[in-house]
């Protein structure tokens, strides 16, 4: 609230690049590689086997995320390694994760 009593409302820019953010992470497929790389870099062919997908559609949900700017590659001959490359991705997935477990816990689990 602003002095005025007036809320004040998020600016839209900022609006729209979270949506976007959220959107991004909006994906199961996303969300499970993004896991394997918050473990440390992987090339296309072990996030494929580790996630039971197609090389070609892991390549397509990594395509999103590099736009995104959530990961980036480093080349090793003709291997491309993608790696996170955002701080703040740790923390909106664990973050994600722990609000997700907190509104359906599992049973036994607090």
């Amino acid at each position: 609230m602003t002095t005025d009593n007036t809320p004040k409302v998020l600016e839209f820019q900022d609006a729209d690049r979270m949506a976007q953010t959220f959107k991004a992470l909006a994906d199961v497929s996303r969300l499970r590689l993004l896991s394997i790389l918050l473990q440390g870099e992987a090339c296309v062919s072990d996030l494929a086997e580790a996630t039971s997908n197609s090389q070609s559609a892991v390549s397509h949900q990594l395509k999103s995320l590099r736009e995104m700017n959530f990961v980036s590659t480093r080349r090793v001959g003709k291997q491309i390694y993608y790696r996170i490359d955002d701080d703040h991705i740790q923390d909106l997935f664990t973050r994600a994760l722990e609000h997700g477990r907190h509104l359906n816990p599992e049973k036994g689990q607090n």
